[in-house]
């Protein structure tokens, strides 16, 4: 697998992860100093993202991937991804929204971990 496909794979895992609330995929993509930039500014650490998944604060239904960007600069990589994503969020409807990521990644030995992902609408 090339690093681009891996780098897919992280965008992938983590939707992953959000819809199915799996702390362990979650933990896995993410590295420890990960920060989630809401479309609010609202920043969020590893942790406190992820027990929002988990006590349905933060609840994804569906992803379906429209665009994946990667570059590239030394360990470091960064990736621009669109999907359509149903979800509910912060105790508002279930509504399907063009969400757009821009994740920052670093890369750890042989894979690559998340360490911020800015949100916004496309």
């Amino acid at each position: 697998m090339t690093d681009k496909e891996k780098i897919e794979n992280c965008y992938r895992q983590l939707y992953l992860g959000m819809t199915r609330k799996n702390r362990n995929v979650l933990s896995e993509v993410l590295d420890d100093s990960f920060v989630l930039i809401h479309i609010t500014g609202m920043r969020q650490a590893k942790d406190a993202f992820i027990q929002s998944v988990e006590d349905g604060t933060l609840n994804y239904y569906s992803a379906d991937h429209q665009r994946m960007d990667v570059s590239f600069n030394g360990g470091q990589a960064e990736l621009l991804g669109q999907s359509v994503v149903n979800a509910a969020v912060f105790g508002g409807g279930r509504h399907t929204w063009r969400l757009q990521l821009k994740l920052k990644l670093i890369q750890e030995a042989d894979s690559w971990k998340i360490t911020e992902a800015k949100a916004s609408t496309y």
